[in-house]
């Protein structure tokens, strides 16, 4: 039984007000749910608007931030729970194991490598949860793009492909993980 969602997002807002947008409307349909967030425990950016509204709606939200980004990602204060962890190893582990499921909204860099983790440990059979992208705006049509030829190419599998659910509305995403 799903009873909490990891959602990795860009520590920025990004260019789009359809990220905050949608980043609320997510937030939205967990608490209507009754699913606790699980995040990265920064109070900037996507990461900050999610979490803010998830708590603003009586939810919970659980942050795992690493010691030496509670500054530079201004560590959330008003956190249901907050763990700060030694590293970016442990931060995804922990998020990783307090999570029943996954969903990358828009982000960068980081919210790529975490989303790309998650499908290497199904992969690899080490977990089974739900993973998602939230494909606000056509912001993943290239990443979706990608994973198709490298499938096409022979360098992905098509199972491994299909680990990826792909949605560009929230209520729609958590349906397919329930």
């Amino acid at each position: 039984m799903v009873k909490s969602i990891c959602v990795y997002c860009g520590a920025n807002a990004g260019v789009s007000p359809r990220f905050a947008e949608q980043a609320r409307v997510l937030a939205k349909v967990l608490v209507e749910r009754n699913l606790a967030l699980v995040y990265g425990g920064g109070n900037v950016g996507l990461m900050g608007i999610i979490a803010d509204e998830v708590l603003r709606l009586g939810g919970e939200v659980t942050g795992v931030i690493p010691s030496a980004l509670v500054e530079r990602e201004v560590g959330h204060t008003g956190l249901t729970r907050q763990f700060i962890v030694k590293d970016m190893h442990e931060r995804k582990a922990m998020m990783a194991q307090l999570s029943d499921g996954f969903i990358a909204m828009p982000g960068g860099m980081g919210t790529l490598e975490e989303l790309f983790e998650m499908l290497t440990w199904a992969q690899l059979g080490i977990h089974s949860k739900p993973i998602g992208v939230l494909n606000v705006d056509g912001y993943y049509d290239s990443l979706v793009g990608f994973i198709r030829h490298a499938t096409q190419q022979g360098l992905v599998r098509p199972q491994h492909a299909e680990l990826m659910m792909v949605e560009s509305e929230p209520e729609a995403l958590l349906r397919r993980f329930i």
